[in-house]
């Protein structure tokens, strides 16, 4: 069952609704003003707030007002014997769940009560998808680098703001992380987050992907289509390689930054639209501008808030927290031989991000008695050696046993930072979650 406020300064009118719902098995409370009632929803929690209207003092529409600036607020049902057409169509826009008229038919209220839970239901478990999936993104962008961090930084400075954003940087790098994060913290987040490569379209199939188009618009078009930005109204567009895209669907895109508008092939209506455009290039658009391949106004509307992201052979430092993050997908806890890691750094990686997760997860797959070799390596990565001097620690003649190498490093870690894992991660070059799984592999606790 629920918790359930009443907030009502007739404590006759509170006591009828408290006897329907305690009596249904909800847990109720009440308050006779709103100030108190704020106090007992922050205090208590409540699922669904069922309120008057008309009270001395502030009113239920300001208790409406001042809930809609909690986090994860109640359900609101308000109850009235004044109510006006105005009034309701103002509660509605606060977020009001429902509008009842006094008197109050149990059964009635017995049923919005059933529904307005299991709506509070949903949104704290979209809620909670919600932020597991930030805290992946967050995990699978490995930030140990100053151009990483840097670039998340600017995410989160961003990410709260509907402006238009520009992400730059070479193919594998991350572009479509960096898009999901900056949805994922903004207040766009519940709704939709479409994408569309621009680069996998023809001209005029790009035009109406992104568009829609109207019945009898072209040959073969039997009926209406909505667009990619329709759909995405309310959310966030990504519009990948945008470089890619031709100078007549460029000026369409221009026109949807400029006047919130669109217009489907072969249409005649301008369709309001709500929807924030991120785009993504790996092509240098300076030059595009200077050859006449793209427009320099789309380019400044583009460029408010750019976020350029590094290849990563400039972002060595994050190659070995990059690795135990693929390493965590496996399913087979899967070691790396100290020799592997040196020859990794060395690689030049043209495919960035995205290269170095496939060499990984095909080497986990492939590696006998769940240890990756230089064997498993492409060849181009394995023929490469490091020259000794560059050694950061001999291997002895006797050999070791890797494992006693490893709880011996990361128990110093941990004496060091006095039980801290997430410094003591940093003192290994490890992510925090890779430090803790391994930890705890080895009964070490922090």
């Amino acid at each position: 069952m629920a918790n359930i406020l009443i907030v009502d300064d007739q404590e006759s009118q509170r006591r009828i609704l408290a006897d329907i719902l305690e009596e249904r098995g909800h847990r109720v409370f009440q308050a006779g003003q709103v100030d108190d009632a704020v106090r007992a929803v922050e205090n208590e929690r409540p699922e669904v707030v069922i309120t008057d209207l008309k009270m001395p003092g502030k009113s239920g529409l300001n208790l409406l007002e001042e809930l809609a600036s909690i986090p994860f607020p109640p359900e609101i049902i308000m109850v009235t014997a004044f109510g006006t057409v105005e009034t309701a169509v103002k509660a509605v826009r606060l977020g009001v769940y429902d509008y009842m008229a006094k008197p109050v038919q149990p059964e009635e209220l017995l049923f919005l009560i059933d529904r307005a839970v299991e709506k509070y239901a949903l949104r704290m478990e979209s809620s909670r998808r919600q932020r597991e999936t930030t805290e992946d993104v967050l995990s699978a962008l490995v930030a140990r680098s100053q151009a990483m961090q840097s670039a998340i930084e600017m995410v989160r400075k961003i990410a709260p703001t509907d402006s238009t954003v520009l992400i730059r940087g070479e193919t594998g790098t991350g572009k479509e992380c960096i898009t999901q994060l900056i949805h994922f913290l903004s207040r766009r987040a519940p709704q939709p987050l479409k994408s569309i490569n621009c680069a996998a379209f023809a001209e005029s199939l790009l035009d109406s992907e992104i568009f829609g188009y109207e019945k009898g618009a072209f040959t073969g078009a039997q009926g209406r289509k909505t667009g990619i930005i329709e759909t995405a109204s309310t959310g966030t567009l990504f519009l990948d390689e945008i470089g890619d895209m031709s100078l007549p669907v460029q000026a369409k895109v221009l026109r949807v930054l400029q006047e919130k508008t669109i217009r489907r092939v072969g249409g005649t209506d301008d369709i309001p639209v709500d929807v924030r455009i991120i785009a993504a290039t790996n092509k240098n658009l300076e030059e595009a501008i200077a050859r006449g391949r793209f427009r320099e106004d789309l380019f400044y509307r583009l460029h408010v808030l750019p976020i350029n992201l590094p290849p990563l052979r400039e972002r060595k430092e994050d190659i070995s927290g990059l690795i135990d993050h693929f390493l965590l997908e496996m399913p087979k806890k899967t070691q790396m031989a100290p020799e592997v890691l040196p020859l990794l750094m060395e690689y030049p990686w043209p495919g960035n991000v995205r290269e170095l997760h496939s060499i990984i997860i095909r080497a986990a797959i492939l590696s006998k008695n769940e240890r990756i070799t230089p064997d498993e390596l492409p060849s181009e990565i394995s023929k490469r050696r490091q020259p000794s001097g560059n050694s950061l620690w001999e291997l002895p003649d006797s050999g070791i046993v890797f494992e006693d190498l490893e709880r011996h490093l990361l128990s110093q870690a941990l004496q060091k930072t006095d039980g801290n894992m997430a410094a003591a991660s940093k003192l290994l070059g490890m992510s925090y979650r890779a430090f803790r799984y391994r930890a705890n592999n080895f009964g070490l606790q922090g």
